[in-house]
């Protein structure tokens, strides 16, 4: 079975902004490399070589930083998206680029443990037309729903209820046999959930489903995307491609903690910033550059690209756009959002009466 992968990677990121008024979301620095290149990593450990990336929103972005993949031992291409084509109409959207029978297709923001040879072995041995991985959550009420059968068939797509039928749901990730995937309408919009498995389902085609229990998160909020930042550096999800040994914590080249900073829970300090004295950053994602002052604290937190936050100041469950500027003593939280560039004064916003 000849095999290529598919990344959908065309999104705006709109849940995630600020971060992703400068960068497309699959390219924000996730455990010290673009969340992308984890994937990738998944993808070539998988055997799999040939990869498509279908694009849109900074399509150039992918191409500058990835160009032909070989350094990762991959052959990349990019198709980009002119108008919003849905998940369906971007899959059709990439057919001229494959070269094999079967297509392995990825939701470019979903972090995901699954064992993908698993996942091929599962359509291959079910002689299946769609293969759908599909995971199971502890409260699917959140999600659409996908029942299977005994023989592990796709029975339905069932949209979101507070009393689901079952607990698995759609992971973001499908095998496609490539007659199939040529059959999706070219040139329009189209959904995967609401217009095609349903209309694969209701021809009598055989769409199989993968169930497993995995490591999975879409990373779509800020919250979503400082844990899975977090699980990555700490081995909780997997990756071959961390920049340092998994652990409490990565810290790129070139940065510098001065006396008594501290930083725990899985998070990442990237290259060229400086922590100051009795720093604390927990669970956090700091991006190149930024700067955090001494007896600071940062949790759970985005800080952008050579952000500075002053001394004593206090950042939980917050986002810190490029190059804004945290005045000391303030106090942010709860997911507040600092717009790049922004400059608050030394105890200008406060969470709290104490000052």
């Amino acid at each position: 079975m000849s095999v290529d992968a598919v990344l959908l990677v065309g999104g705006k990121g709109t849940r995630l902004r600020p971060l992703t008024l400068s960068a497309p979301k699959p390219m924000l620095p996730t455990a010290g490399v673009p969340f992308l290149t984890h994937m990738l990593s998944r993808i070539r450990a998988a055997g799999i070589t040939h990869v498509v990336l279908g694009t849109s929103y900074k399509a150039e972005v992918f191409e500058e930083h990835f160009g032909d993949g070989s350094h990762l031992g991959l052959d990349l291409e990019y198709v980009v998206e002119e108008v919003p084509l849905g998940t369906g109409g971007g899959i059709r959207n990439v057919a001229d680029r494959l070269r094999g029978d079967t297509a392995m297709i990825f939701n470019g923001d979903i972090l995901s443990g699954v064992d993908l040879g698993a996942v091929l072995n599962t359509h291959r041995e079910a002689d299946a037309d769609v293969t759908l991985h599909l995971v199971k959550v502890e409260d699917p009420r959140r999600f659409g729903c996908v029942p299977t059968d005994a023989d592990g068939r796709v029975t339905a797509f069932l949209e979101k209820t507070d009393n689901p039928p079952t607990d698995q749901i759609n992971a973001g990730c499908y095998v496609f046999r490539r007659s199939v995937l040529e059959s999706i309408p070219a040139g329009r919009e189209v959904s995967v959930e609401r217009e095609t498995f349903p209309g694969l389902l209701a021809s009598g085609a055989r769409v199989q489903g993968h169930v497993d229990a995995s490591y999975w998160l879409d990373l779509g909020t800020p919250a979503a995307f400082v844990q899975g930042s977090a699980d990555l550096a700490r081995g909780i999800a997997p990756s071959a491609a961390l920049p340092k040994p998994a652990g409490e914590a990565i810290v790129l080249d070139g940065a510098v903690l001065r006396e008594g900073a501290a930083v725990t829970g899985g998070a990442t300090i990237g290259a060229g910033c400086q922590l100051g004295v009795d720093a604390r950053v927990d669970g956090a994602v700091v991006f190149d550059g930024a700067v955090i002052g001494a007896g600071a604290v940062v949790e759970r937190s985005v800080i952008g690209a050579h952000a500075r936050i002053g001394d004593g100041a206090v950042v939980r469950d917050a986002v810190i756009g490029d190059g804004a500027v945290v005045g000391a003593n303030c106090e942010l939280r709860d997911g507040v959002r600092v717009w790049p560039g922004v400059q608050l004064p030394d105890g200008g916003v406060r969470f709290s009466a104490d000052a």
